[in-house]
């Protein structure tokens, strides 16, 4: 009996429920990591083409079989989950900066902001989607923190290319205010 290989990485990735590498499955397949990435590719092709309730999500040179987000309702309703609380906008602003300056340190944050983000850090790293990242070799070795894995996934991003340009600064030359900020940046990509 042919072994299915588009089969078995569709088990793989069930079985892991986390992102797996490409390279990883290649090396367990004894295949180059080629063809794993064209099975991935006939799976999601398959997915799409039967409307199914499931996909296979990118995350840099990683892959997740995932729920669709437009069925998130009915998955919650069925694991009985609470729906997030949106994030402050502090929290926003936080994530805004690590996510276009990491990896940084909680000096670096509180210079921009402007005041204390130790709450906020640490909310935001009981959410997953920062972490830290090591230290930086200075004086009293503080802390620096980047996004995660769950920041791309709760963002819909494949890779922090994705993330939307920030807007050069204009002077407003009628006296409005039509600049955008970091934050707003951020919300805007979670939006689409």
């Amino acid at each position: 009996m042919a072994l299915d290989k588009k089969a078995v990485i569709e088990a793989m990735l069930f079985a892991a429920g986390e992102p797996v590498e490409s390279e990883k499955i290649a090396t367990v397949l004894e295949i180059k990591n080629e063809e794993v990435l064209q099975y991935i590719e006939a799976l999601q092709q398959e997915y799409e083409a039967r409307n199914s309730g499931i996909c296979v999500l990118k995350l840099g040179e990683c892959y997740q079989l995932c729920s669709r987000k437009e069925y998130i309702d009915f998955i919650r309703n069925l694991l009985e989950l609470k729906k997030n609380t949106p994030l402050s906008q502090a929290a926003l602003e936080v994530l805004a900066i690590v996510a276009y300056n990491q990896p940084v340190t909680k000096a670096f944050i509180e210079q921009v902001r402007g005041v204390d983000c130790s709450a906020v850090l640490r909310s935001l790293t009981e959410k997953a989607l920062i972490e830290e990242k090591g230290r930086l070799d200075l004086p009293g070795r503080p802390l620096l923190y980047g996004t995660t894995e769950n920041f791309l996934r709760c963002f819909s991003l494949e890779s922090l290319e994705d993330l939307p340009e920030l807007p050069e600064k204009q002077q407003p030359n009628d006296g409005s205010e039509n600049q955008i900020t970091l934050n707003e940046a951020l919300e805007q990509q979670s939006e689409e």
